[in-house]
């Protein structure tokens, strides 16, 4: 099933975890929702494919991954993205000049940009780091 015209539930809903992974037609929409205000625009922008590594995540996969009960992945509403050829940082760059809705977006450890959208807009923007063998979330682009 297309979300947007470059991306599909299976893509946003696949797991390594081998658990299954099936989102409920509310999650489906939150998916849709998150593929055609932020991601199917920065891949029309950037011009080059948007992989995601984990989408929509059910409470087992959730659990297995590590994943923060409340996470956005819970419900459809995040992605965490790369772009071929654009570092994480850059790709938060392009997503905050581009005025996309997002709710949180937060460059991953140098590795990787998670992306939200929805319920709320708040554009909050922050770079998680390890300090000490904990993640830790600095405001902003660091």
């Amino acid at each position: 099933m297309k979300l947007s015209e470059h991306f599909t539930l299976a893509e946003l809903t696949v797991t390594g975890t081998g658990i299954p992974n099936p989102p409920s037609r509310e999650e489906v929409e939150a998916l849709r929702a998150l593929c055609v205000n932020v991601l199917q625009p920065l891949r029309d922008h950037v011009r080059v494919p948007i992989v995601v590594s984990s989408g929509f995540r059910s409470a087992k996969v959730n659990a297995a991954v590590g994943g923060a009960p409340s996470s956005q992945h819970r419900f459809g509403q995040a992605a965490d993205i790369n772009a071929a050829g654009i570092g994480p940082r850059a790709l938060c760059r392009t997503i905050i000049d581009l005025g996309l809705p997002f709710d949180q977006l937060i460059q991953e450890f140098g590795r990787w940009v998670h992306v939200s959208y929805g319920p709320r807009h708040r554009r909050q923007v922050l770079t998680a780091v390890k300090q000490g063998g904990r993640t830790v979330y600095l405001p902003g682009l660091v």
